[in-house]
C-alpha cells in the first residue's frame, strides 16, 4: 500500500497548510489525502483551493460544499465566513476562479479503497454528521456508524484527532503515543485539523498511514500571522483568529 499522508479541515489557512506540506516533506510520503474542509473561517481560501487541486484525492466538506450552495446550520460566524469565501473564490470571471469552482464542485463525499474508507463527517452521513469522543457513551449511534465500516474510516469534521474503535473506546494520540497499529479490528480515525484545531493543542493536526500503522503528527506554525490576517477582513469574526491561538 502507498503511505498516505492524511489531512483535513484545512479552512482557509495557508500559513498552517504551508508547514503541514513542509513536514510531509521528509516522511516518504507517496500521497496526499484531504478529507474535506479545505476553505471556510480562513483567511486564505483561494491559495488553499489551488494548493489542495494538486493532491490525489481531495473530499467535499460541509464549508466547501456551503461556498457551492446556501450554508446550513452554521453559526452567524461560520455563515459570514462561508459568504465571504464564496466572494474570494469567484473573485473575477477568470480560467483560475472556474478552476476553483469546478474543482470544489466535483469533489466525492465518500472514497474506498478495499476495505478503507475516507470521508469527511462519518460514514453514515459523510458530509455532516460529528462524531465526538464523548459519543462513545453512545453505544446505539456507535453501533450504527461502525455498521458502515468494513475495516477503517479515516474523517475529520470535529477538529479533534483519536482512534475510535468498535468496542466503544477512544483513544487521545498522546495516550497511544501518536501511533497505532491496525489489526483485525474495525477503526475510525479522526486526523484532527491542519488549520483549526480544537483539542487545546494550537499545532496542525494529520496523520500518516501506511496500510498497518497510523501515525498522529503535530506541526507548529505561525498561528499568530494568521489571526492577524483574520482580524484584518471584518466579514470574519475576531473569534476565528483568537482561538487558534489556544486550539479551541
Amino acid at each position: 500500500m502507498a503511505r498516505l499522508a492524511i489531512l483535513s479541515d484545512i479552512h482557509g489557512n495557508l500559513d498552517a497548510l504551508k508547514a503541514v506540506l513542509q513536514d510531509i516533506e521528509g516522511q516518504q510520503i507517496d500521497d496526499i489525502y484531504c478529507l474535506g474542509d479545505i476553505i471556510g473561517y480562513g483567511p486564505n481560501p483561494r491559495e488553499c483551493v489551488e494548493q489542495c487541486m494538486t493532491f490525489k484525492l481531495n473530499l467535499l466538506g460541509n464549508h466547501d460544499n456551503g461556498a457551492l450552495f446556501d450554508p446550513d446550520g452554521f453559526s452567524k460566524g461560520a455563515e459570514s465566513a462561508v459568504f465571504w469565501t464564496r466572494q474570494q473564490i469567484e473573485h473575477e470571471q477568470t480560467d483560475a476562479a472556474r478552476a476553483r469552482w469546478d474543482f470544489i464542485a466535483r469533489l466525492p463525499r465518500t472514497h474506498r479503497e478495499g476495505n478503507t474508507m475516507f470521508v469527511h463527517g462519518s460514514p453514515r452521513s459523510p458530509l455532516n454528521e460529528y462524531v465526538f469522543p464523548e459519543d462513545i457513551y453512545n453505544q446505539r449511534k456507535i453501533e450504527r456508524i461502525f455498521g458502515f465500516i468494513q475495516g477503517i474510516c479515516f474523517q475529520g469534521h470535529t477538529h479533534v484527532p483519536g482512534v475510535f474503535t468498535e468496542n466503544f473506546r477512544f483513544y487521545m494520540p498522546g495516550e497511544i503515543s501518536n501511533r497505532y497499529k491496525v489489526g483485525d479490528q474495525k477503526l475510525m480515525i479522526n486526523v484532527g485539523s491542519v488549520g483549526q484545531p480544537r483539542d487545546g493543542d494550537p499545532r496542525s493536526s494529520y496523520v500518516i498511514f501506511d496500510g498497518q500503522e497510523i501515525e498522529f503528527r503535530r506541526v507548529e506554525y505561525d498561528a499568530q500571522q494568521t489571526r492577524q490576517k483574520i482580524l484584518a477582513i471584518a466579514e470574519l469574526d475576531d473569534f476565528l483568529g483568537d482561538r487558534l491561538l489556544e486550539g479551541r
